[in-house]
């Protein structure tokens, strides 16, 4: 990964520490021990990993190692860094000792049981008790995001389908899935995308019915259909997108599906609006999906959030407890019916929720028309 800092935009980072600190005095938590490397990156803007950063009333440190010390200067007027020569368990109890810190909690998301056994034994005899575990404090923070991340998740995006664009007229049949995924991922870092936003997904004929399938050798066919679930990522943000096409005539049924999926996905993005709940918006693509007599093929979450992960809150799902959306989300619609044997039809778009309702990130058209190639 990469820094997204840089000096004239420290701001960003300080007013999220502020944010920060005065959701921790209401939680009533003095020190905070931050594990996340994601957490790391959004708080300081470092995004090299394997640092972790202790949050104080009035400071915060960040401990690494050599890797990153030419790296971190960059952050040096947000925290203190400490270049640790040792162990990190050493280094933070060092770190705890000097500032006498009596309580510390730590994110139970990402801290393993061992981890925090460790540095207990590291701090102190009896020094476990005082780790004390909490979770969702900074992911109730980057579920909402500003105009600066939207324009970066927007801009992930025109990697992603600028990579596809230039990929499609390279499928023909007798090209494998891997060959697929490998051009598309090349096509994207070739725009900028640091990596992509996780494993491409290409999964031609009866494999679009795995819904997160891997590709592999198989040859894609002359009229057979083709999913395609990719995703880039531009300064630490992700976009993520499904299409399907088909090289040549559509599959009967395939084409059947695929209109039911795209009117499903339509309906639940024409609702997505502040106050209407998670529950609400994969209630209304999944009753569509029901409706023709498809209910049982569409089995996981309607979307997920989109940030400096590829899935965080809010998550669009029955499955979970409700969420209320409100401005700054930035969401995923993406139904899907899935036929063993046969294939599946997944579309997928990312949304960002306004003031009145929500505007979709994506351009890429979805009509069946644009959908077939050759």
């Amino acid at each position: 990964m990469t820094t997204t800092s840089s000096k004239h935009d420290l701001s960003i980072f300080r007013a999220r520490f502020s944010k920060l600190r005065a959701r921790l005095r209401k939680l009533g938590i003095e020190h905070f021990f931050i594990t996340n490397p994601l957490d790391v990156g959004y708080l300081t803007g470092f995004l090299g990993g394997d640092s972790y950063l202790l949050v104080s009333p009035k400071a915060c440190t960040i401990v690494s190692d050599f890797r990153y010390q030419e790296e971190l200067e960059e952050i040096a007027p947000l925290c203190e860094i400490i270049i640790r020569k040792g162990s990190m368990t050493a280094a933070v109890a060092d770190l705890l000792r000097r500032e006498g810190v009596k309580e510390v909690h730590v994110q139970a998301e990402t801290m393993t049981l061992a981890e925090r056994a460790a540095y207990g034994a590291a701090w102190g005899k009896g020094a476990e008790k005082r780790l004390v575990p909490c979770s969702g404090v900074i992911a109730a923070m980057r579920a909402i995001k500003d105009d600066a991340e939207v324009a970066l998740i927007r801009k992930a995006v025109r990697i992603q389908e600028e990579a596809l664009l230039a990929t499609l007229p390279t499928m023909k049949p007798g090209m494998t899935e891997l060959e697929v995924a490998a051009t598309l991922e090349a096509e994207m870092k070739r725009r900028g995308s640091s990596a992509p936003g996780f494993q491409t997904i290409v999964a031609a004929d009866p494999n679009g019915s795995l819904p997160h399938y891997r590709p592999q050798r198989h040859r894609l066919r002359a009229n057979r259909a083709v999913l395609i679930d990719w995703g880039a990522i531009w300064k630490g943000y992700h976009s993520d997108m499904t299409r399907v096409v088909a090289l040549g005539k559509w599959p009967a049924k395939v084409a059947e599906i695929y209109q039911i999926v795209l009117d499903a996905k339509e309906k639940a993005a024409a609702a997505l609006a502040p106050g209407r709940t998670t529950k609400e918006i994969d209630a209304i693509a999944r009753d569509h999906i029901a409706k023709h007599g498809y209910g049982e093929h569409f089995g996981h979450g309607l979307g997920h959030g989109l940030g400096f992960n590829g899935h965080e809150d809010p998550r669009i799902t029955h499955m979970l407890v409700e969420t209320k959306l409100v401005p700054g989300h930035v969401v995923t619609i993406e139904p899907g019916i899935y036929l063993p044997g046969i294939g599946g039809v997944r579309l997928e778009d990312d949304y960002v929720i306004t003031a009145k309702g929500a505007k979709n990130l994506c351009s890429l058209p979805q009509d069946l028309k644009w959908a077939t190639l050759g």
